[in-house]
Parts: C-alpha cells; sequence; structure tokens
C-alpha cells in the first residue's frame, strides 16, 4: 500500500459510508480536503455561509436517513455551524460536521482565528474528536457516521488540523455502512 496524503484517506472513507455530497465553504486549512473531494465521486457543494451547508446537510440526513456532511473553515467559519449543528441535535437528524483547524502545533497558542471547537461542540454533538494523527482516520470516520446514524440520530463532529490533513499515512477506509 502506498503512502497518501491523509485528505486523500479522508476522502476515501466518506466515499466508503455513501456521501454522495459536502455543503460548506473552502478555507485555507481545508485546502488538503477540498482538493481530495475534487478527486473524488463525492459532489462539493459550495455555499455563500456556513450555516447554509449546514442547514443543507441537515435536510439531506432528515430526507435520506443518512448523515448529511457539512464543511466549515476554521474558528467563526466552524462558529458559523453551532446553529444548524444544534438544530440536528435538537430534532434527533443525522449529520456530520466537518470543520478546518490550524495545525496542533498551533493550538496552545493565541494564534489566527483559533476557537475550542470541540469545547464548543461538545453539548451540540452526540460525539465530537479531533484528528490528531492521520492513522486514526478510517476508526473516527466510521465512528462519526454510526452515532450520527444510531438510534436516535443526530450530529458528530470532526475537526481537521490542517497539518494532520496534509500528511502522509498508509491506510485504508473502514468499510461503511
Amino acid at each position: 500500500m502506498a503512502a497518501r496524503k491523509a485528505s486523500e484517506v479522508f476522502v476515501e472513507c466518506l466515499e466508503a459510508e455513501g456521501v454522495r455530497h459536502v455543503f460548506g465553504i473552502p478555507g485555507e486549512e481545508t485546502v488538503d480536503l477540498n482538493e481530495a473531494l475534487a478527486d473524488s465521486s463525492i459532489e462539493f457543494v459550495p455555499v455563500r455561509h456556513e450555516q447554509g451547508g449546514g442547514y443543507m446537510a441537515d435536510v439531506y440526513g432528515r430526507l435520506t436517513g443518512r448523515a448529511g456532511v457539512c464543511l466549515g473553515t476554521l474558528g467563526p467559519g466552524a462558529m458559523n455551524l453551532t446553529t444548524p449543528v444544534a438544530d440536528a441535535w435538537l430534532d434527533h437528524a443525522p449529520l456530520v460536521a466537518l470543520t478546518g483547524q490550524g495545525g496542533l502545533e498551533r493550538m496552545h497558542k493565541e494564534s489566527h482565528q483559533y476557537i475550542d471547537v470541540m469545547r464548543v461542540m461538545r453539548p451540540i454533538t452526540k460525539w465530537n474528536a479531533r484528528i490528531t494523527e492521520p492513522g486514526i482516520i478510517p476508526e473516527v470516520v466510521r465512528k462519526a457516521f454510526k452515532v450520527a446514524q444510531a438510534q436516535k440520530p443526530g450530529p458528530a463532529h470532526l475537526e481537521l488540523p490542517e497539518d494532520v490533513m496534509d500528511a502522509e499515512v498508509e491506510s485504508e477506509p473502514s468499510a461503511g455502512r
């Protein structure tokens, strides 16, 4: 198995889960993910505001029973997802929210647009995780979808630090669905 970017493995895991659309806004910290999405079977649907992408994912989940997926950038962009994520929480709609984040080495600093998104999302998600190492991607993505779609459905959140998504990894997606 050849080494690939973690973002490519992440997108392969989304494909294994049956994801057809990701609604959101690309950003500098998610560029690797967006490039991997462009080379995949998943359609990235750009929106004008993260909140719109979050609601599109929310409705997708309600109509299909499969978790809708939304993407926000870091900091204020991630905060724009809190309202639709909370709505999915309150109405038990399956949703997986993805947010970009600066590199792991910046998180302890007062860095540009750093907000502790994990802490903010904790009370409005069923499960919430930061991908701290590329090798855990298949397991983390599988768990996010399993939790989001299980009884009672609801939102899960994954934080994607830019340095982790840019790293090389030798991994295969977990079997989805």
